[in-house]
């Protein structure tokens, strides 16, 4: 038996934690040092709040044109950055939840001009801003009608009949169902953070992971419905605070930490400030086509089993016959990884190639490591079956 005093050199003793050091107290002068450069860091960020103008704020500012709209609906070509490779125009397909300028948001992080600095010919679909008037428009509008033409529009534009797809969210679950429905028209297939088995997260081990499942699936059909029909849509700033739930600890801090961060660096506050603007700027659902995404697809998934209708037809995900590229967020909380991994043995082609990538759903778009392997992977993975 050990004495008091001593160590004891047992098993259980090599492994009981140490007891945790305290940090040592600053001396007056360091704390006055830390006062005066918070305030220092705090006048810094008043007098660029007071300088900064809208105009500084810009997101979405590649260069494009609008070449064909419908509706609500808008198709914009984006104009050449560099040499064209000659490959099959590229149709950026984003969700309804949000807009597709996340592909935009800066000029040093932009999905979109790293495509264009590869020499892709790339166009953008934008769904606009639905209201009340569309509660009707469903997902086989957006899928048959809005993307069916946008696709035949570009096809008949570069005289070819086939392109390539690249969807991002919800816009790949729509691409995914065009692929199934009209696999003539694909030449090849890119999915981002797409949810493809919206019941996958069960498999997730990870706490947080998955929430929007869990939580939709709590809800009866009877309380989607009631949900939606109060005002005809999905409202944006409803979905707004469901994600903000998933992550509430940086709810909080954002305002204050973050930003107290960003606050004496001109760039990561305007940085900042446009990741603001993007999150503020979200659309509200059509009603129906809300109905489908959240009952249909959510509670009742009906994608993987290839039972989903569209149009009256089935969307069987074996006739997707097109090369497709996966890309998934390795620490998504809101598509866990393993709803969008799904897909590989669900569709008809041998070429399928899944692309991992670190962050999560936004950073896999903005952040410095996953931004820059993300166009070159696509940009590589396309000239190769040009």
């Amino acid at each position: 038996m050990a004495d008091k005093g001593t160590t004891d050199t047992g098993e259980a003793g090599r492994d009981a934690p140490k007891a945790p050091t305290a940090p040592l107290p600053l001396n007056p002068a360091e704390m006055l040092a830390e006062v005066a450069e918070l305030g220092r860091r705090i006048s810094a960020g008043a007098k660029l709040f007071s300088d900064v103008r809208d105009a500084d704020v810009q997101i979405a500012t590649t260069p494009k044109d609008l070449v064909w709209s419908q509706d609500k609906v808008s198709l914009y070509r984006y104009r050449p950055l560099a040499e064209s490779k000659g490959l099959p125009p590229v149709l950026i397909v984003y969700g309804l939840i949000g807009r597709y300028t996340m592909a935009d948001l800066q000029e040093d992080r932009s999905l979109v001009r790293n495509l264009l600095n590869l020499g892709l010919d790339l166009y953008v679909v934008d769904w606009g801003n639905p209201g009340r008037a569309d509660r009707y428009v469903t997902i086989d509008d957006y899928v048959d009608d809005y993307l069916a033409e946008c696709v035949a529009f570009i096809g008949q534009a570069a005289g070819r009949e086939k392109i390539n797809l690249l969807g991002i969210c919800e816009g790949g679950v729509f691409t995914t169902c065009y692929a199934a429905l009209y696999p003539e028209r694909v030449n090849a297939m890119v999915l981002t953070i797409t949810p493809i088995d919206f019941h996958a997260d069960t498999r997730e081990t990870r706490a947080g992971h998955g929430f929007i499942n869990v939580w939709t699936r709590s809800l009866s059909p009877e309380d989607v419905d009631r949900l939606i029909d109060a005002q005809g849509s999905l409202p944006g700033a409803f979905m707004g605070s469901v994600f903000s739930m998933m992550t509430p600890m940086r709810t909080m801090t954002k305002y204050n930490l973050d930003l107290l961060d960003a606050l004496d660096d001109k760039k990561k506050f305007l940085n900042f400030l446009r990741m603001e603007k993007w999150i503020a700027d979200r659309p509200d659902h059509p009603g129906e086509a809300a109905k489908q995404w959240l009952k249909d697809l959510y509670q009742d998934n009906k994608l993987v089993q290839s039972t989903f209708a569209l149009g009256g037809r089935t969307v069987d995900l074996k006739r997707i016959a097109c090369p497709v590229l996966n890309v998934f967020a390795q620490d998504d909380h809101i598509i866990p990884p393993a709803t969008s991994q799904a897909l590989k043995d669900k569709i008809g082609t041998d070429d399928y190639t899944e692309l991992g990538l670190p962050g999560g759903h936004v950073g896999v778009f903005v952040g410095g490591k996953a931004q820059k392997l993300l166009g070159s992977g696509i940009a590589d993975w396309l000239g190769a079956r040009g």
